[in-house]
């Protein structure tokens, strides 16, 4: 995700809109991690909001990031991204219950706009392809 070779402006919006896909859906976590973590350096100097938000971090690692197996209600699975979608949208809802609703709009902006440019500006090639056991591969350079 770090790496500042494979950091560079896309050709084309199509180029960067496929990118930003196709980089969303690998780094989900990563930029999940990022969006709060910007959230969480905003709300330092509001007390009440970051205990909100500690206590909702208690379940966005209990029911996202530490789980090994997939999360199931009810004996239906539900896909990682409607997890992330529920608990984005209602990490956003408590923390705006709180006083700092400029801080929690600003830091989710930020964060969005860090996202989309690192979406955006990683190359896909060298991502790890989960149907082959190597890496994605672009074009081949040997003859």
């Amino acid at each position: 995700m770090f790496n500042i070779h494979s950091l560079n402006f896309p050709r084309t919006f199509s180029e960067a809109i496929s990118r930003f896909r196709a980089n969303l859906a690998y780094f989900r976590m990563n930029y999940a991690i990022i969006v709060l973590l910007i959230l969480f350096l905003s709300l330092l100097w509001h007390p009440i909001s970051l205990i909100v938000l500690i206590i909702v971090m208690a379940l966005w690692l209990f029911l996202y990031f530490l789980r090994d197996e997939p999360l199931a209600i009810f004996n239906r699975t539900i896909d990682d991204r409607v997890v992330l979608v529920v608990l984005g949208v209602s990490t956003f809802l408590f923390l705006l219950l709180t006083d700092a609703t400029s801080n929690i709009l600003v830091s989710v902006l930020i964060g969005a706009v860090v996202v989309l440019v690192h979406a955006s500006l990683r190359r896909t090639d060298d991502l790890y392809d989960e149907e082959s056991t190597g890496l994605v591969s672009g074009p081949s350079s040997s003859s």
